[in-house]
């Protein structure tokens, strides 16, 4: 659309023509979800959706930094336990007890952190167990 909206011509009515003249060309058919039903027309309306649905593609979320920060715990410890050799296990709890010891320094907003740093040579010691070295 790189013409102007012509003098004496209402926008409406010049708007009505640049879409139909587009579909004409078939400048719709390539767009993502062309003839699809429009997502979550069942649900209630909610001003914020835009905001969720790219939080959502992004895979971001909102967590007060304290309840973030245990869930990075939680995945890494998860992660630990699956990693595919003891040195990767003690990498990613230095990097997660690193983080942990900074928050309990200067506690970040949000509730109480309720974590301490993973005792590596423990969960060391769980691994070598499971994996039989």
């Amino acid at each position: 659309m790189t013409e102007r909206k012509p003098p004496g011509v209402s926008f409406e009515s010049w708007v009505d023509k640049q879409i139909r003249e587009s579909d004409e060309r078939g400048g719709f058919e390539r767009l993502p979800g062309f003839g699809k039903p429009l997502p979550h027309l069942d649900r209630p309306y909610d001003e914020t959706w835009w905001i969720k649905e790219k939080m959502s593609r992004e895979q971001l979320s909102f967590l007060p930094p304290t309840l973030a920060l245990r869930k990075e715990a939680e995945e890494a410890l998860k992660a630990a336990a699956e990693a595919p050799s003891e040195a990767a296990l003690r990498r990613i709890l230095t990097e997660i007890n690193d983080r942990i010891r900074a928050a309990l320094a200067a506690p970040p907003e949000g509730p109480p952190l309720n974590l301490v740093p993973f005792d590596i040579e423990e969960q060391a010691r769980i691994w070598r167990a499971r994996h039989g070295s």
